[in-house]
């Protein structure tokens, strides 16, 4: 019996130690960053693997934000505009040049041209329900081609709905180059068709009912064709045509 027991040699058991998180050549950062350090064999630095960061969207949403407030402002603005057309009816005012005489043009010693032209406007309102205050440093002035010949001050004052002025208007100037421009102006004159320019800036406030705006600016511009230039008498307006617009 006792020859037959075997005795098997003891095998030892091998232990498992725990695997390591982090492998050997790498090491943590304090903010858990893994950071592989590459074995001096591999050559190179210390490759750092950084977590990704999250893009925010705040520029992207400040812009889509201002985008929409300007379509609604703009929106805003369009209903205001239409409500005003539709319930006030806007127009444009009309003038017109009734009467036109020269009381002096002549040649200075300093061969500047002097003149002075007095003219009758007529200033009409057509709207029913608007109000035009004309506000102090109109300017109407006459040209030919180029050059200003005279201007004055358009008065101040307020002209109601549909309601017609006439203003009468001195005009006095002195312009440089005169005896090149008179000898032009006496040259037309023997064909009997004199082109003039008379030119209107007009600062005006619009009163809506009971509302008063802020200024805006009438600008216009009447192309005249006289008969003559001679001083003391009347003048014909052999053509007009007037065209104005508003300025904000």
């Amino acid at each position: 019996m006792a020859d037959n027991q075997r005795i098997h040699p003891a095998v030892p058991v091998a232990t498992s130690a725990t695997a390591p998180l982090v492998p050997p050549s790498s090491s943590v950062s304090e903010k858990g960053t893994q950071v592989h350090r590459a074995s001096p064999l591999q050559g190179g630095g210390p490759v750092i693997f950084a977590k990704p960061r999250k893009r925010k969207g705040c520029c992207c949403r400040l812009l889509c934000g201002l985008i929409s407030l300007l379509l609604l402002i703009l929106i805003l603005i369009g209903i205001v505009a239409a409500v005003i057309y539709f319930v006030f009816q806007p127009k444009l005012p009309q003038y017109s040049v009734d009467r036109l005489q020269i009381s002096a043009l002549r040649l200075n010693f300093d061969l500047t041209l002097y003149a002075q032209f007095d003219v009758k406007i007529t200033a009409t309102n057509p709207n029913k329900k608007i109000g035009i205050y004309y506000e102090k440093g109109g300017r109407l002035s006459v040209w030919y081609s180029n050059d200003k010949l005279c201007e004055g001050s358009l008065p101040r004052f307020y002209q109601g709905h549909q309601n017609t002025t006439r203003l009468d208007i001195t005009l006095t100037g002195q312009s440089e180059s005169g005896s090149t421009i008179m000898a032009a102006l006496q040259q037309q004159q023997q064909t009997g068709q004199i082109p003039l320019d008379l030119k209107v800036d007009a600062p005006v406030s619009v009163e809506l009912g009971t509302m008063k705006l802020r200024k805006v600016k009438i600008l216009g511009r009447c192309s005249l064709v006289v008969d003559s230039l001679s001083t003391n008498s009347m003048i014909s307006i052999k053509a007009s045509n007037c065209s104005f617009g508003m300025k904000l």
